[in-house]
């Protein structure tokens, strides 16, 4: 397991030969301070004198702080900050090295979209967002931030989403994947609505605090037990977007599941359609089957990316889901960090592979790829 250690070893040097996407990058503030210059006076009194509430009980902090200390890789930690807070390093260990033409911001720790208070969560996640365009989408061009939004507040995430459309800065909108209800409730839709007129995909991360335990059956004894769960919250996500009818009554939303996992989305889907063959009365709202929805709506992020004994198997998935939905992410910086040099354990073709570590990313978050080359020498 992961231990807090001091600053470790910065790999210089270029590894890969190509231009890469990463969708899953996470940034992160030194202290809540650092969010202050985008902070009314009012918040920066709450937050120091009573704190955010959560949607977690009375737990303070994450769920195994000890355990996985910043959920940072042992060599990911800069002088004197936590790990995703200095640019500086972050180009050197991995913009730079890993030859990343287009990197795709997602701020989990904090992401305010669960406070309680639903002004808190607005305010918070409005001063998110600003710090990302100040301290790093608008010092390196290769960044893309992921809008945060109040997301369990439907009409205030849309404001938030109307507010920062068309700037370029910005290229998704980020929820976490345990929302106090299934997605696919109408609580969410003017989320999805806000979504769609803006025309940013939303990214569904793992991890957040709905309010429930993390698994579908009470609270588990292990990390692991959490780690290997998301893909359970995953699969509920998807199932009630598809069946709730979100995406035929928002025919333009994309969904990018991040984190979460890949290789239960065939036997979902499969399962899915069987079910609604028999049960389609129930659900006279859907006029396909639920995997054409899926096909049609949803993109996956490969990290953690499952490994079968039979290197066939993946490759099996790889194909069902598409080679246009699958997008390459490192999770930088965390203790999982897939390297691109080493992360797929199946032999691809060329154009397999430039789609997925690079073209697919382009074209779903729409980043020109001459522009996003000409950042990628110009760093």
């Amino acid at each position: 397991m992961n231990m807090n250690v001091a600053p470790g070893r910065v790999e210089a040097e270029t590894r890969n030969v190509r231009l890469i996407a990463d969708c899953d990058i996470h940034p992160t503030p030194n202290t809540t301070r650092d969010l202050y210059p985008w902070l009314d006076q009012r918040w920066r009194t709450h937050i120091e004198t009573f704190g955010a509430l959560r949607r977690q009980g009375v737990q303070q902090g994450p769920a195994y702080p000890k355990s996985q200390p910043d959920a940072a890789r042992r060599d990911a930690w800069p002088e004197g900050g936590r790990p995703g807070s200095r640019l500086d390093f972050m180009q050197k260990q991995h913009l730079d090295a890993n030859r990343v033409a287009l990197g795709v911001l997602t701020t989990i720790s904090p992401h305010p979209g669960a406070y309680q208070n639903p002004e808190m969560s607005a305010a918070f996640c409005r001063a998110v967002n600003e710090w990302q365009k100040a301290e790093w989408t608008a010092k390196d061009t290769r960044l893309k931030g992921s809008i945060l939004v109040p997301y369990e507040h439907g009409d205030l995430a849309a404001a938030e989403i109307a507010h920062w459309a068309g700037d370029e800065d910005f290229v998704q909108i980020l929820l976490l994947s345990r929302t106090v209800e299934p997605m696919g409730q109408r609580r969410y839709w003017p989320l999805y609505q806000a979504a769609q007129e803006a025309k940013l995909p939303i990214g569904v991360h793992a991890f957040g605090n709905g309010a429930h335990p993390i698994t579908s059956s009470g609270w588990p004894s292990f990390y692991i037990e959490e780690m290997t769960g998301h893909a359970q919250t995953c699969q509920s996500q998807i199932t009630s977007l598809v069946l709730e009818g979100v995406f035929e009554r928002f025919p333009g939303l994309r969904i990018v599941v991040i984190e979460g996992g890949f290789a239960w989305l065939p036997p979902l889907a499969w399962r899915l359609d069987t079910h609604w063959t028999k049960l389609r009365a129930e659900t006279p709202h859907l006029k396909r089957k639920p995997s054409e929805y899926i096909r049609d709506h949803v993109w996956i992020t490969t990290q953690p990316m499952e490994e079968p004994q039979s290197r066939q198997h993946i490759l099996d998935i790889f194909e069902w889901i598409g080679w246009d939905r699958l997008l390459f992410a490192s999770d930088y910086p965390h203790w999982d960090f897939d390297d691109p040099a080493r992360c797929l354990p199946i032999a691809i073709s060329e154009d397999q592979a430039q789609r997925f570590f690079l073209d697919n990313a382009l074209k779903l978050y729409g980043v020109d790829p001459a522009k996003a080359a000409a950042a990628t020498l110009a760093a």
